[in-house]
């Protein structure tokens, strides 16, 4: 393993484009209710991100998205600097312009794609290496051609290039040199970064499940002072209780005036955990993916839909929704049933589009339903009719031992 690095000189004051109005905070819980401005127009927090990797979700048009009530969706750097390229995109001035999007955008690093899709990558202190998926070459992703791609999509919120392994990997020393190697490349990244005035950069605390190092991380990248936060290196395969220490070991530690953005995560349990351990910010693939398998998200868990029990089942998805696939019901019309569903979800994209809005719709209606309960300081009561009407035979041990951490008892 290559010797340790010195840290870099304290990089430049970071401007920012965002404003953080911090509305309510659970008198119980860590939940905090806010509304985060951005150049695209106000976030309420919290908030779910859906990810549309290559600047589309899949199967849904930009005005669909929006009227699922979207705010905020994530773009993937690493696929949009291949295709269609920056060349593209600093012709056409960026992703919002490219995708026909009026809403606020997150861009990734790319550098997580890097280490998860590519088995040829390499890490260095210079960067990531790795082949193109495309035809072989040899190429390079430092913090700066990073922040340089990032710059050229334009998204509202930027992140920086991080050193990423599995939370599961026994070898602590790696996870070290990991962890204090993106403190380093945040430095770089704040120094490259050119369009501070209107994108904000976000540091990622990274340490694995080792407290110590993500308490060292959390007090590094504070020093920093970047616009807003993440909590990076999770959704790897651990165990859930001992994400959920790690969430909380380090939301205690941040800003009170900063967004804090746990990443990767997007169960629904996992959400209403995260925000009462005083988490803001969430993406995740898993809501259109299931989608695409023919499942939808209902307050009791998932439908499959592909499932023979629901080919005479006339109802909506959920009679308590008010996604566009499920509403024209609820409102008298025809509407959109379980049966037609179950007929042309595994034989028509339509159906996997249909369903794509209902999750994406329930995702942001959680956290719109989840922030309601905040500035009503009834958080507590809420998170406990989520578990009961989810698990009524009693919740995970692990969802359990989180909520009681701070102060509720779930059944």
């Amino acid at each position: 393993m290559a010797a340790e690095q010195p840290p870099h000189q304290m990089p430049r004051p970071m401007l920012s484009a965002l404003r953080f109005d911090l509305l309510a905070k659970c008198s119980t819980t860590k939940a905090r209710a806010a509304i985060l401005h951005l150049p695209h127009g106000p976030v309420p927090l919290p908030i779910f991100m859906p990810v549309a990797t290559q600047a589309s979700l899949k199967g849904i048009t930009p005005e669909q998205l929006a009227d699922q009530n979207c705010k905020l969706c994530l773009n993937n750097t690493y696929h949009l600097g291949l295709k269609p390229g920056q060349a593209v995109l600093d012709k056409i001035g960026g992703a919002h312009k490219l995708q026909g999007w009026e809403g606020n955008i997150l861009t990734d690093s790319g550098g997580f794609q890097m280490v998860s899709l590519l088995k040829l990558a390499k890490v260095t202190e210079e960067g990531v290496r790795f082949l193109s998926p495309h035809d072989g070459t040899p190429m390079l992703l430092t913090p700066e051609h990073s922040i340089s791609l990032q710059n050229s999509i334009g998204s509202d919120i930027i992140m920086q290039l991080d050193d990423v392994i599995a939370t599961t990997s026994p070898d602590d020393e790696r996870m070290t040199e990991a962890m204090r190697r993106s403190v380093r490349w945040l430095d770089r990244c704040i120094e490259a970064h050119k369009k501070p005035e209107s994108q904000n950069l976000f540091c990622i605390i990274q340490g694995g499940l080792n407290l110590k190092l993500r308490r060292e991380c959390c007090g590094e990248m504070v020093k920093r002072d970047t616009p807003g936060i993440a909590i990076g290196g999770l959704s790897g395969g651990e165990e859930k209780d001992a994400y959920c220490k790690v969430v909380n070991e380090c939301t205690g530690l941040l800003p009170e005036r900063k967004p804090r953005y746990v990443m990767g995560v997007g169960y629904p349990e996992d959400l209403v955990v995260s925000i009462a351990l005083g988490a803001d910010m969430f993406d995740c693939v898993w809501p259109t993916r299931t989608a695409r398998f023919g499942n939808a998200i209902v307050p009791s868990g998932t439908l499959n839909l592909r499932n023979a029990v629901y080919a005479n089942d006339f109802t909506s998805i959920d009679k308590d929704c008010k996604c566009t696939t499920c509403r024209s019901q609820s409102e008298g019309g025809l509407g959109i049933t379980r049966a037609y569903l179950h007929h042309i979800v595994a034989k028509e994209t339509v159906g996997a589009h249909l369903l794509t809005m209902h999750n994406v719709f329930y995702q942001l209606d959680l956290m719109r339903r989840a922030r309601e309960a905040i500035l009503e300081d009834r958080y507590p009561d809420f998170v406990k009719e989520f578990f009961e009407r989810l698990y009524p035979g009693g919740a995970p041990e692990w969802a359990k031992e989180a909520l009681g951490s701070v102060g509720v008892v779930v059944p």
